[in-house]
């Protein structure tokens, strides 16, 4: 996923040169995570979550495939971008609740937050090493040539086979994340008990509202981040996998500082506080005026997106009974489908001044937003006092 983020981003900010154009492509991938994670919530609750995640690899595998032979045809447009986003944003939207939840099925809850911190220091070790290749092996294969239609669909014929070994190592796992809930109702019943759930229990609202902000306006780099590297770093592919990697140094040093804190007070806090100081580190990268510079900001950005994702998805998953933890979980992964609000008003930005400077606005809505929701919300200022009483 890290290695197609890097090329997909590549290759659309080569065809079309504009930074807007790489927030429609988002949008295609995230929009299905408004309409049907929900549903996700359901299949993770209903059926057994390894089989769930199994298929899903499966059906991105098929679709990759599809996409490398189109890009390495050279007959690719920006419509096959959307097309296969929102496949992938579909297949996602309907399995990252089983992944999700599944995780508590395999450890004990007092060792959760741990646990959590190491599978996402899993995953950002991926974010590491991955666009690093990526980057590296287009520029080797492109000798020269921007395109490079030829180098992106070898790294899409790469990521196909990595689909096929996480979907076998999937079907090793031995527990099969048995379900919580029978079947024989209706699926909406199911995510309406689950909305319900939420609304009448502060820390999971206090959580959930903390996870919507940041995906509003803390994930804007990640998707202008390509544009960021040509226009004012003056970077090529290599520079952008080098980038991206940074914040994937970044996000693991963090998770595994959190993976060895082991239990510690005021989680709730910790949790506000890095939303904040998420917001600084995205102000910080747009002010950057060298790689340098741009990369330590990078990495102070994936160190604090990271703890607090970790965290706050780790709580969540701790003070939700387990029969409604994938429904709850697809409320948390739906939030992310708003990414579209924050990242197409900044790109327009980027389009009428320059990246840096929408980058810079970004990180400043981010945190009045984080302000604004702890004046507006009892649930989040008091969000420490509510997690000690459900924790008991």
């Amino acid at each position: 996923m890290n290695m197609q983020m890097l090329a997909r981003g590549w290759l659309v900010y080569t065809l079309t040169e504009s930074p807007l154009d790489l927030a429609w492509v988002m949008m295609s991938f995230t929009v299905p995570q408004i309409l049907l994670s929900l549903w996700g919530g359901v299949a993770a609750d209903r059926w057994p979550k390894k089989y769930v995640l199994f298929v899903a690899q499966l059906l991105n595998g098929l679709a990759t495939l599809a996409m490398a032979f189109i890009i390495l045809s050279e007959s690719v447009t920006f419509w096959d971008f959307i097309w296969f986003g929102a496949f992938n944003g579909t297949v996602l939207a309907l399995s990252i609740p089983a992944r999700n939840a599944y995780l508590a099925d395999l450890v004990d809850q007092r060792q959760f937050i741990t646990a959590m911190a190491l599978n996402t220091s899993g995953m950002n070790l991926a974010r590491i090493l991955a666009p690093m290749f990526a980057g590296l092996l287009i520029a080797a294969l492109a000798d020269g040539d921007t395109t490079s239609y030829f180098g992106v669909g070898v790294v899409y014929l790469v990521i196909v086979v990595l689909y096929a070994i996480a979907a076998g190592a999937t079907l090793l796992v031995a527990k099969p994340g048995a379900p919580h809930v029978q079947a024989g109702r209706r699926h909406l019943d199911d995510i309406i008990e689950g909305v319900r759930y939420v609304f009448r229990n502060p820390p999971v609202l206090a959580l959930l509202l903390l996870s919507i902000v940041p995906f509003l306006f803390g994930w804007t780099l990640n998707t202008l981040m390509p544009a960021f590297n040509r226009d004012i770093l003056g970077g090529g592919a290599d520079d952008l996998g080098f980038l991206t990697s940074a914040m994937g140094v970044g996000a693991i040093v963090g998770t595994l500082i959190l993976a060895t804190a082991g239990d510690f007070r005021r989680k709730g806090a910790w949790v506000i506080g890095t939303c904040f100081a998420w917001a600084a580190a995205t102000t910080a990268f747009g002010a950057s005026t060298g790689f340098v510079t741009a990369a330590c900001a990078v990495a102070a950005y994936g160190w604090l997106s990271s703890v607090n994702m970790s965290l706050n998805r780790g709580l969540v998953s701790i003070v939700v009974e387990p029969r409604m933890r994938g429904r709850v979980l697809s409320i948390d992964m739906m939030s992310h489908g708003l990414m579209p609000l924050g990242v197409i008003p900044i790109s327009l930005i980027a389009e009428a001044t320059d990246v840096a400077v929408a980058l810079m606005i970004s990180g400043g809505a981010f945190a009045v937003a984080v302000g604004v929701l702890l004046m507006a919300s009892p649930a989040v200022r008091r969000i420490d006092r509510w997690l000690r009483v459900a924790q008991r």
